[in-house]
């Protein structure tokens, strides 16, 4: 949310001391393109939260969490959901200005880089361990350390995503900029390179995912049997979802670092650009619980959960313990009987 604010200032702040107007035009764009992103973000708010809870209560009821797959698909539901809490503080933000303080935006703000890349990370672990899986399938494989692996990239993830917000929110600041409160970050050279540096691993993360789907994919047009490849399809939706969504926003955010709008009308641009692909990119928190729907395991546990299946089977497997234990009272009355039972000589 912040880059394009922050953005504007620093334009602004450049024409002043170059002497020349501030540009106008941008103000009338910005407030056109804030209708459009409040009615957005609270739309992938909703979706987000009724979709990755949905998706988090079937997992613990239907499904094993020792199970890799389901370990970071949980992982992956947190790091959505860190991401959505943010959208009613950047809603909020839009309709008026920053009213929240500055301690909540250092939350709002470090909660949203983690949630992001941590993402990054857990899809990246998530694609090499489908790649392990199916492309080197011949391999001895050892269920105790594939889950280790699992267990140390979740760890890993959050660790490497947090050490990234802890640098951010030393640079937290909330400042008036034209009559209104503006949660923004410090920006320096140092920041700059830091961000590029961030940037770069994102596209080192995302090659390897590129690297990995393609040896998927051969391998699983090459197999006679696919119905055993069917979570690898919806891991790639997840991934392509994941690059139409943050790829442009990474692009952008590098250009942004590197280059400065030179007139009003490269500013226009660079303002649409970075408030599409925000909206892009937040959307992607409630993109992974309709993908998942893919599956047919997914999609019946759903159709269970909303048919009550669940309970039912509760219900029916206590009638028939209820059941057995009364034929075994019986059963053992009856011989108590038999054996209590007076013989005529």
């Amino acid at each position: 949310m912040f880059p394009r604010i922050q953005r504007t200032m620093a334009f602004n702040n450049s024409t002043v001391n170059r002497g020349k107007n501030y540009c106008s035009e941008v103000f009338k764009l910005l407030f056109d393109l804030e209708t459009f992103e409040i009615y957005s973000y609270i739309l992938i708010f909703i979706l987000s939260i009724i979709g990755n809870f949905l998706l988090l209560y079937v997992l613990f009821l239907y499904e094993n969490l020792k199970n890799v797959t389901n370990l970071f698909v949980l992982n992956l539901a947190c790091s959505d959901l860190m991401l959505t809490v943010t959208l009613p503080f950047w809603a909020v933000y839009l309709l008026q200005e920053w009213v929240f303080g500055h301690f909540a935006c250092t939350f709002v703000i470090v909660t949203e880089i983690v949630g992001l890349y941590s993402s990054v990370i857990l899809l990246t672990a998530m694609t090499v361990d489908r790649f392990i899986t199916v492309v080197l399938h011949n391999m001895p494989r050892n269920k105790v350390r594939r889950q280790r692996f699992a267990a140390l990239s979740c760890a890993a993830a959050w660790i490497i995503s947090i050490s990234v917000s802890i640098h951010v929110a030393t640079r937290v600041t909330v400042e008036d900029w034209r009559g209104r409160s503006v949660c923004s970050i410090r920006t320096s050279y140092v920041d700059y390179d830091f961000n590029l540096a961030v940037s770069l691993l994102f596209f080192f993360l995302l090659s390897i995912i590129v690297f990995c789907y393609s040896a998927i994919l051969k391998t699983v047009l090459q197999a006679s049997n696919r119905r055993k490849h069917r979570t690898v399809v919806v891991v790639l939706c997840i991934v392509a979802a994941f690059i139409i969504c943050l790829v442009p926003y990474n692009i952008l955010d590098i250009i942004v670092s590197l280059k400065e709008p030179e007139n009003c009308n490269a500013l226009k641009r660079e303002i649409i650009a970075l408030s599409i692909c925000q909206i892009l990119a937040h959307s992607h928190c409630c993109m992974n619980p309709i993908l998942y729907m893919l599956s047919e395991k997914w999609r019946k546990h759903l159709l269970d959960l909303f048919s009550c299946k669940k309970v039912r089977r509760v219900r029916d497997r206590k009638r028939t313990t209820d059941s057995s234990v009364k034929q075994n009272v019986a059963f053992k009355a009856q011989s108590s009987a038999v054996v209590l039972e007076p013989t005529c000589s």
